[in-house]
């Protein structure tokens, strides 16, 4: 991995709001981060001479004059974000302000191909500055690898693939996908929901004041976790909440409710909603009874956090088929919530993901300030 040179404190200031400005000029700059235009225009030729900053052409402002316009340089580098979702993998490469420049998708036990396609479509003279692999397990900072084996085996033969010397953060896929959900999609504008994650396994993402709260364990959200049944003469067994809402007790219920009159019994969820749209009556009491129980889940969550907002996603909680059930079921039980449909889908966490991975590469780049001006 190539060093970002050592900068001083002004030109970290300027490259970090030039990241996130994607282009500007030096009174934008200056405005933006809060300095001088004679601090800037030194920040900025510090930054070009390092290829960090490069001209990018002239903007005429109401005066009739012209400025410089400037972007990031090709020393800037990109970041990788790798998205170990439970049957595909997803990889986007990316620029520091964000600019999408290589993805790739796979299978999953191809993880380590897929991430070697997306690392040979990055442009050959950025340097890779950071990596984040999304998981479905519990991580902590401390931690390098997930917590659990779920991922293990296929983290390991990622890593395989991933360039020495690059630093790897993991996260957790469901707080990658809030993160989405809070800036690209249904919860844009608001600072503090719960991105409620049902499909093959359940998670929450919790939002408060823009940010997403980890725990002290890194843990928070994780309702697998929850006590279930908790009833008289019953005993909560490990993971059993995610057992009974995930997608395959889903379609194991269609399969012990399906007349053979109503032909082949659908083998995936979205054949299932796709039937329970067309009319199908067995579909459609099917999905109604999992919107009673995503709807009962919800009802624990608002109990608890009182979000104000809930983004149902995941491979079958996206479908808006089950919206009025959900809605229906946690108006009965607690607070008044708005729950709407996710709006970034499957993309949610390698999108999400992907925002971590810039954030961390502008902070190795602008990190290194030497001195004070």
């Amino acid at each position: 991995m190539a060093r970002a040179p050592r900068l001083t404190e002004s030109a970290s200031a300027v490259f970090a709001v030039l990241a996130q400005a994607g282009t500007a000029t030096r009174p934008q700059l200056a405005s933006l981060a809060r300095l001088s235009k004679p601090t800037v225009s030194s920040a900025v030729a510090e930054l070009e001479g390092v290829h960090l900053a490069a001209h990018s052409g002239t903007s005429s402002g109401a005066t009739g004059r012209s400025a410089a316009v400037y972007r990031l340089g090709p020393a800037a580098g990109a970041v990788l974000a790798v998205d170990l979702g439970p049957a595909l993998t997803r990889v986007r490469g990316c620029a520091l302000d964000g600019t999408l420049l290589a993805e790739a998708t796979g299978p999953r036990d191809e993880a380590a191909d897929v991430v070697r396609d997306a690392l040979a479509a990055l442009p050959p003279d950025a340097p890779l500055r950071t990596i984040v692999v999304a998981v479905g397990d519990v991580t902590a900072p401390q931690r390098m690898r997930p917590a659990t084996a779920k991922a293990g085996p296929v983290f390991d033969a990622v890593t395989v693939a991933l360039p020495p010397g690059v630093p790897v953060h993991l996260e957790n896929n469901v707080n990658c996908a809030a993160l989405a959900e809070l800036h690209e999609g249904a919860a844009r504008g608001r600072h503090t929901f719960g991105y409620l994650r049902i499909g093959v396994g359940i998670g929450l993402g919790i939002v408060v004041g823009g940010q997403v709260l980890a725990g002290a364990n890194g843990a928070a959200g994780e309702l697998a976790r929850l006590p279930y049944p908790w009833d008289d003469g019953q005993e909560p067994r490990h993971e059993a909440l995610e057992e009974y809402i995930g997608s395959r007790s889903l379609l194991r219920r269609a399969a012990e409710a399906w007349p053979e009159s109503d032909g082949s019994c659908p083998r995936t969820a979205e054949r299932l909603f796709a039937l329970a749209a067309q009319g199908s009556a067995t579909a459609r009491a099917v999905v109604a009874r999992h919107a009673v129980d995503v709807g009962r889940l919800a009802a624990a969550v608002t109990a608890v956090l009182d979000p104000g907002l809930l983004v149902l996603g995941g491979s079958t909680g996206a479908y808006p088929q089950l919206l009025p059930g959900v809605r229906a079921e946690l108006e009965r039980l607690s607070w008044p919530t708005e729950v709407v449909s996710s709006q970034v889908g499957e993309l949610g966490t390698v999108v999400g993901a992907a925002r971590l991975a810039v954030a961390r590469g502008v902070q190795t780049v602008t990190q290194a300030a030497r001195t004070k001006d």
